[in-house]
């Protein structure tokens, strides 16, 4: 156990590590760090939904043409990516008579699309700002719910989906994220929309976590993957992600953009 748990801490030091590099640096590390994710994602994805292996590779080619063309040399974020989101989206559901499979498309790219759009803000600080909102906020929900589901626990969140969530775990994450977003506003200029609003993101990323947590009960297995030890799959690290950053997009533009 203490073995496990050592190896999980530091999987995940690193994970945060190269997180936190890529956003720094932004433009091509960023694209090339959210790109290979959202690849490994939709592979994932598409095993929880378990399609053939031959439309499990169709999908992750299809995924793969709206996250090439949001490289930063290419196209980036833009009308035309849009437009080629809901292509791939479309060509799947024609190629595989799958919409499960197809939601991928959309569950991998959205959020890519998203934390590039703010990462991409000017000045560069204030990019760099919204975008390590959207993502310490989901770190800091997954912190604050564990110790506080294991300090208070009480009535369970969604027990036939994942038994050991508690309402008094939604509660500290919730908190958590709020103030990881007071203290963006403090010391980084965060808009003051923005870090009130961080309790819905802290729902989002929740919700996220629930949604890959049925899947994963539903194809009957512990995790989304192997490929992160002590972790397990991509998806299994990025579920509050996938949630939580459109939401976050959407938000600077209602809130802040408007």
């Amino acid at each position: 156990m203490a073995s496990e748990l050592r190896t999980r801490a530091i999987v995940g030091v690193v994970l945060i590590a190269v997180a936190l590099g890529a956003l720094l640096s932004g433009g091509l590390l960023f694209w090339v760090l959210l790109s290979v994710a959202g690849v490994l994602m939709q592979a994932e994805w598409a095993d929880l939904s378990g399609v053939s292996a031959d439309h499990k590779k169709l999908s992750m080619y299809a995924v793969s043409v709206p996250l090439a063309i949001l490289c930063p040399l290419a196209a980036g974020l833009s009308w035309f990516a849009i437009g080629l989101l809901a292509a791939a989206f479309l060509f799947v559901i024609g190629a595989t008579r799958s919409v499960g499979l197809a939601l991928g498309v959309l569950y991998v790219c959205l959020p890519v699309m998203a934390l590039l759009f703010l990462r991409g803000q000017t000045p560069n600080i204030f990019g760099l700002t919204l975008a390590l909102w959207a993502l310490a906020l989901v770190w800091a929900t997954d912190i604050g719910a564990y110790f506080a589901g294991r300090s208070i626990g009480g009535p369970k969140l969604a027990p036939r989906i994942s038994p050991s969530k508690t309402w008094s775990g939604l509660g500290g994450g919730v908190l958590a994220a709020l103030l990881i977003g007071f203290l963006l506003h403090r010391f980084a200029g965060l808009p003051i929309e923005l870090a009130a609003a961080s309790g819905l993101l802290a729902v989002a990323a929740q919700a996220g976590d629930l949604l890959e947590s049925a899947m994963k009960r539903r194809a009957g297995v512990k995790d989304s993957g192997s490929l992160l030890p002590g972790h397990g799959g991509v998806m299994d690290r990025l579920d509050g992600v996938a949630t939580a950053a459109p939401l976050a997009a959407l938000l600077y533009l209602l809130l802040v953009l408007r």
